[in-house]
């Protein structure tokens, strides 16, 4: 049984995210140990969306992130933001576009673009399969690893988008659709490659048919938990999402959880409706679900 947390962003304090990473860390009785010398964190870069839309995360996040982890270990830390080139992304521009290149050059820590750091081959098994990954070496040499992501829903099989998926962008590999036809087994794969040690979640702003500001922060040791309770919040049923279940028995953690802090329910009510395409007689139609009407579709 794993702890996850969930805490609303609070609205008269000095520093509101530092105050909710704080209270999110605290609740899970999380603690950073001794001898952290290199930190990863691996945000969600997936496109050039702004932050505003719910689809990437927020730098001013991450910048709270920075200062908490300069508080609670160090000041002297040395901190890489990671992400990698992607089929349709590439880092460059999305560390420039999106503010992390400005943060980088403010809270001075570095910006590394995996696909273009030095690698070893890891050989690592999934249900019943054999892959072959680059790990990369500001990975390998972290003495902490941080996951930060997103809960967003998608349609294509795997439904979700959480913290195990935001871990699929930590393979270097720049041409990933050559994954998308064994996405929930290479998702788990990489997950048991390159194990993050906390994971938070920056659900400030939904990303649904309207963005929607939510005021969540959650944190989590572990992300299959994590994911469980991500999927209740957007809508959606964990039970049916198979890699998941997947992730559990690979051992990367436990659908169990126990929720500390806000009530899921709160935050599920204010999750925005599920949206997603379908074809019909031929057309794209965008088709909206409200929150607890999916079951005839298959997502709860």
């Amino acid at each position: 049984m794993s702890f996850v947390s969930l805490v609303t962003i609070p609205q008269n304090t000095n520093n509101p995210l530092q105050d909710a990473i704080v209270q999110s860390i605290n609740l899970i009785d999380y603690s950073f140990g001794t001898g952290v010398r290199r930190v990863v964190i691996k945000p969600n870069l997936c496109y050039y969306w702004d932050c505003t839309t719910g689809q990437t995360t927020d730098p001013f996040f991450i910048s709270s992130l920075i200062d908490v982890l300069r508080q609670r270990i160090g000041p002297d830390i040395d901190i890489a933001i990671i992400e990698s080139d992607a089929s349709a992304m590439r880092c460059k521009y999305a560390f420039r576009m999106l503010g992390y290149e400005k943060l980088a050059k403010e809270k001075n820590v570095r910006l590394v673009n995996l696909s273009e750091d030095s690698s070893n081959g890891i050989d690592v098994s999934c249900n019943g399969r054999n892959y072959n990954f680059l790990l990369p070496k500001t990975i390998a040499d972290a003495d902490l690893k941080i996951n930060v992501a997103h809960i967003k829903y998608t349609v294509d099989p795997i439904k979700l988008t959480c913290a195990l998926k935001n871990i699929f962008g930590c393979n270097p590999y720049q041409k990933k659709f050559k994954y998308h036809n064994d996405l929930g087994n290479v998702i788990v794969a990489l997950n048991k490659a390159m194990p993050f040690d906390l994971t938070l979640i920056d659900c400030n702003v939904a990303a649904g048919v309207q963005p929607r500001k939510i005021g969540l922060v959650m944190a989590s040791k572990d992300p299959v938990a994590l994911d469980v309770v991500a999927a209740r919040i957007a809508g959606l049923n964990p039970d049916k999402i198979s890699y998941i279940a997947l992730a559990e028995r690979e051992g990367i953690g436990t659908r169990t959880y126990v929720a500390k802090g806000g009530e899921i329910e709160f935050y599920r009510a204010l999750y925005p409706r599920i949206t997603f395409i379908m074809k019909s007689k031929g057309r794209v139609k965008r088709v909206l679900v409200k929150v607890g009407m999916g079951r005839r579709l298959g997502l709860e």
